[in-house]
């Protein structure tokens, strides 16, 4: 839906204001920026919403309303996310959030190939870049693949740790990519607004041989991420 005429015209003063800031600045105080465009404070927070759909703001909760920085861009590859970030330049780290042992439900089962009632570690991280939160991964996998497991081996890059310990190469994987809104441990998580929408990823990944290793969840900040595919064109038959 068009933003009403004196939203939209809110809206692209604002790009003016943002084009003289640098990224990570705070935005100037509603009150201010309302009286320097002439609307009403809720004509202004139409233009900002705008603009944080948009990815050229983020709103943090309990901080105010900021310049949000570049996005990182990930090429689609059978790559970490910590190999991914030190490629860039930049630190990456992993907190736990939750580390379960449960037994496998019907889906869950169907896609590891596995009965229905096997032993399953299931665990959630926050996966930063330089100190920003950047995504919330959660990965289902069978007791018996990596037996010994503990949640205090995943604050390390996770598929380094399998082909360490366990000799478990990923060599493939299947992707499922979605633009959502995030469930609201995943807002809190990352520290976005509740509108933001996020990039979900759910991977089957598999060894040499084909066997189904895990299932991932991912929640990539939208204003943060994008991902990059190369197509190539259909062989001469």
């Amino acid at each position: 839906m068009a933003l009403p005429p004196r939203a939209a015209h809110a809206r692209e003063q604002l790009k003016h204001v943002l084009a003289q800031l640098n990224e990570g600045d705070a935005l100037p105080p509603e009150r201010a920026l309302a009286e320097m465009f002439g609307v009403s404070r809720m004509t202004l927070r139409r233009a900002v919403d705008e603009l944080v759909l948009a990815g050229s703001l983020e709103r943090r909760p309990g901080a105010g309303t900021y310049v949000s920085r570049s996005r990182l861009t990930r090429r689609i590859a059978m790559t970490s996310f910590s190999e991914d970030m030190r490629r860039r330049g930049l630190t990456p780290e992993t907190r736990m959030i939750s580390f379960d042992t449960r037994r496998a439900d019907r889906l869950a089962a169907h896609r590891l190939r596995v009965p229905t009632g096997e032993p399953v570690y299931e665990f959630t991280r926050l996966r930063l870049a330089d100190g920003l939160p950047l995504a919330v991964e959660t990965t289902t996998i069978p007791t018996k693949r990596v037996p010994g497991l503990r949640r205090d081996d995943l604050e390390t890059s996770w598929y380094q740790l399998l082909a360490d310990r366990w000799g478990i190469v990923i060599d493939r994987a299947t992707l499922d990519i979605h633009a959502v809104l995030p469930p609201s441990d995943v807002v809190e998580r990352l520290g976005i607004d509740e509108r933001q929408p996020c990039v979900q990823l759910l991977v089957e990944s598999a060894d040499r041989a084909g066997t189904v290793i895990e299932l991932g969840r991912s929640y990539y900040r939208g204003d943060r991420y994008s991902l990059r595919a190369e197509l190539l064109g259909p062989s001469p038959s």
